[in-house]
């Protein structure tokens, strides 16, 4: 009679974890490979085109050493506006989350009145269809007149930006109710909080957070554009004093951490949105 193989039990085990880790390395190189190689080839280019010593802009070679201290080191604060680039995102970041917050609040109030009443439809709608195309920074002027400070100006600059996409959207969504949720309402005889709480908020909340998700980028947007003219403390003073200083490296930098934050911004809306309507709004 043949000897019956075993294999060792160690051996067995190690073949699924294996498989496992393969799977998982597998799944990570799917998503990390495809938006890697157009970035590598856009550096490639950029390395080529700007290597020469007339070229006006620096190499990503020469932004990395140029900038290798600023990029170490974020938190440095030698006082004054001499500060690292924590700092300056930071006291963006607070203006932008004060502003868009009350653009927020206010915005879902206005929509839901304007959602539910042809008459405030009527007649609100054309005055925010004009409102909403002035440019964010035509309104800089007006607030520096009316508040006198460059902060409280910033700050609203930032609120009329982000208010009018959570205006529409949330107006949209309300109208939006189907009839027959309305008519379930009425056979319940939901009062007006059960109504808002258990039909409306719900059936609306997708729109609600597509203009939630526009204003948020367009409050990033205004900010970099009005720390430019109000100065002070903020990443759009120090692109703009960069400049001032012909400092090209430090501004591609801040470029660079502007887009990765209003990234950032966008998809911890577009999170929210998903976890509050539970799949129903797109990430």
């Amino acid at each position: 009679m043949a000897p019956v193989k075993v294999l060792p039990v160690a051996a067995a085990r190690a073949t699924p974890w294996r498989a496992r880790v393969l799977t998982v390395g597998r799944a990570v190189a799917g998503k990390l490979v495809p938006p890697l190689v157009p970035l590598v080839v856009l550096l490639g280019i950029w390395e080529l085109l700007c290597a020469g010593p007339d070229a006006a802009l620096p190499p990503p070679s020469r932004v990395l050493a140029d900038t290798w201290e600023l990029i170490t080191d974020p938190f440095y604060d030698r006082g004054g506006l001499d500060k690292g680039l924590f700092w300056h995102l930071l006291a963006s970041l607070q203006r932008v989350l004060l502003g868009y917050s009350l653009a927020a609040i206010g915005g879902v109030a206005v929509g839901t009145l304007i959602g539910q009443s042809q008459w405030a439809m009527r007649s609100l709608d054309p005055l925010f269809q004009v409102l909403r195309t002035v440019p964010p920074l035509a309104w800089l002027p007006l607030a520096l007149a009316a508040f006198k400070s460059g902060e409280p100006s910033a700050i609203f600059v930032i609120f009329i930006t982000a208010i009018w996409p959570i205006v529409i959207n949330t107006a949209v969504g309300i109208r939006n109710i189907p009839e027959d949720y309305r008519n379930v309402a009425r056979v319940l005889r939901l009062n007006p909080l059960e109504y808002a709480v258990k039909i409306m908020i719900p059936a609306a909340a997708p729109y609600i957070f597509t203009g939630l998700r526009i204003g948020i980028g367009l409050s990033w947007l205004a900010i970099v554009a009005a720390e430019m003219l109000i100065g002070g403390v903020g990443i759009g003073f120090f692109i703009w004093d960069a400049w001032n200083s012909s400092l090209i490296s430090d501004i591609i930098v801040a470029l660079i951490y502007v887009g990765i934050i209003g990234f950032f911004l966008d998809r911890s809306v577009a999170l929210v949105g998903v976890l509050v309507t539970r799949g129903t709004a797109t990430s």
